[in-house]
């Protein structure tokens, strides 16, 4: 029987500074942040949104603290978000939060179609993109 996977749960992220990149994500994007200690002496941070979460690794935990990729890269993400907020929303919040604007709003291929996307840079210089379908 052939596996076949129906959505993602969660992602992990690499970051220089949990709590730097954790206030990032509350106050631009409104997620909510949790912390929890699965195990004792680890601490994960950890933002919710939706039905999803990303986990804040921080770059300097080792393998036995915290299991994950072979290459440990704060910034090498490009992550995308939807959002029912219209494009020129997303673009006037992030000025608000005095966020650049890297590109958009612009079109893009999504995965179930054409999305309009605006695009920034978190404080590690993930590409984040937040796009909403035409």
């Amino acid at each position: 029987m052939a596996v076949v996977v129906e959505a993602l749960d969660h992602l992990v992220m690499n970051v220089r500074d949990v709590e730097v990149a954790a206030a990032w994500y509350e106050r631009v994007l409104g997620m909510t942040r949790k912390v929890t200690e699965p195990s004792p002496g680890r601490r994960v941070t950890s933002m919710h949104f939706g039905r999803q979460k990303i986990n804040l690794r921080p770059e300097t935990a080792t393998q036995k603290q915290w299991f994950t990729g072979r290459t440990v890269a704060p910034g090498s993400d490009d992550l995308c978000f939807l959002t029912a907020s219209p494009p020129q929303a997303v673009a006037d919040h992030f000025r608000a939060c005095g966020v650049e604007i890297e590109l958009g709003p612009t079109e893009k291929s999504g995965a179930m179609g054409t999305i309009v996307s605006v695009y920034c840079r978190d404080p590690d210089g993930n590409l984040v993109e937040v796009s909403s379908y035409k």
